[in-house]
């Protein structure tokens, strides 16, 4: 029960912070201004089939990236595969892959790597500016999460995730940290209404530094070049406080569901986000799911100095087959199930973002 009584004092904390993490929310000055942009990717394909409303409802390693909490509702091991194509013939994609793995009483742990990849690009300099003639280079952002959640009842779970950022090209690069921390809170005679509050990419400034910051020139009064290191600014991460709620309607004896979810998102640097969403599930063995995000000026052009500050339209949708390999045996709690997952996120230009995923729980 003392448990209990410390996980709503973190809920609460949480809800007093809001003034202070959201007083700069939506705030034009500050649009823009932050770094580390792939944070605010979702590369798990199940949550980002319904616009990542999953803040309440969301579990194992597909809810890391709304709320670290519902990682708690693991109860054996699970590995999943993402892969995205960000927007058509951009050549640009996301590969992540995460493990989570039950520790009976003592919570769960997990593991994810989540990379971005830009393809090579032809390097050119200022004196030498022709394509072709530099060779070529790539660009590197990876981020390394290592999560913790625990179910403290049948009722409250929470957990906090550690990540390490980086980014960079060959002579230059940059390093962060940011943490993640989240409560969810379920209950109901079928455990079918369900809130939740997540803090996210919360850490230090970023900056970068490197042999590609320093130039070689001939100052004022001397006879022979020096080299000279540029300083890099620093800049903040995309923190979030993600606020939402979850009911599920259960038909025929609990075969069929169907969840209505919400979520409201206060970003420190961009406009704050109102997502609702739906899943209808037949057991456990297939899904479908949609949703929509809503933020001001959605549909203003993000050219515009008062646009609209994403590239999404809003809509989302997604779909998951799951297939039982094995039944439970020798007193085991689950039996081994492969998942296949797939999602659809619209956006203003260039054809939308297309998601396939995999996933095998033991």
């Amino acid at each position: 029960m003392r448990n209990i009584y410390r996980i709503l004092a973190c809920v609460v904390f949480g809800i007093l912070m809001m003034p202070s993490i959201t007083a700069n929310a939506g705030n034009d000055d500050r649009r823009g201004t932050s770094g580390a942009g792939e944070l605010l990717i979702n590369p798990w394909v199940r949550s980002s089939g319904w616009s990542s409303v999953n803040t309440a409802c969301g579990s194992g390693v597909d809810a890391l990236f709304s709320n670290v909490a519902g990682l708690a509702h693991t109860t054996g091991t699970e590995a999943v595969f993402g892969y995205t194509a960000w927007l058509q013939n951009s050549g640009i994609s996301n590969i992540a892959a995460g493990l989570s793995q039950s520790l009976g009483d003592y919570g769960v742990l997990g593991l994810t790597v989540n990379s971005m990849n830009f393809g090579t690009i032809e390097r050119t300099t200022v004196s030498s500016p022709e394509i072709g003639n530099n060779g070529t280079y790539k660009i590197s952002m990876m981020n390394i999460a290592v999560s913790y959640a625990k179910a403290f009842s049948t009722s409250i779970f929470a957990g906090a995730t550690m990540k390490l950022v980086t980014e960079g090209i060959d002579n230059v690069t940059g390093t962060g940290f940011a943490i993640d921390a989240g409560v969810q809170y379920v209950t109901g005679e079928n455990y079918e209404l369900k809130f939740g509050i997540a803090l996210k990419n919360w850490g230090p400034s970023m900056s970068f530094s490197g042999d590609g910051l320093s130039i070689s020139a001939l100052p004022e009064g001397f006879s022979h070049s020096q080299t000279m290191e540029q300083r890099s600014s620093t800049f903040e991460l995309p923190s979030s406080l993600n606020i939402g709620m979850s009911y599920d309607f259960l038909f025929s004896e609990n075969k069929h569901r169907i969840t209505l979810a919400g979520n409201f998102s206060s970003m420190a640097f961009g406009k704050d986000l109102y997502t609702v969403g739906l899943e209808y599930g037949f057991m456990k063995y297939f899904m479908l799911r949609a949703g929509y995000s809503y933020e001001a000026e959605l549909w203003e052009s993000v050219y515009d100095e008062n646009g609209s500050t994403t590239l999404m339209s809003g809509f989302s949708c997604g779909a998951s087959v799951i297939a039982p390999l094995s039944k439970a045996k020798n007193g085991k709690k689950n039996g081994t199930d492969l998942s296949f997952d797939y999602s659809f996120r619209a956006t203003k230009i260039m054809g939308g973002i297309h998601s396939v995923g995999l996933s095998i729980s033991l």
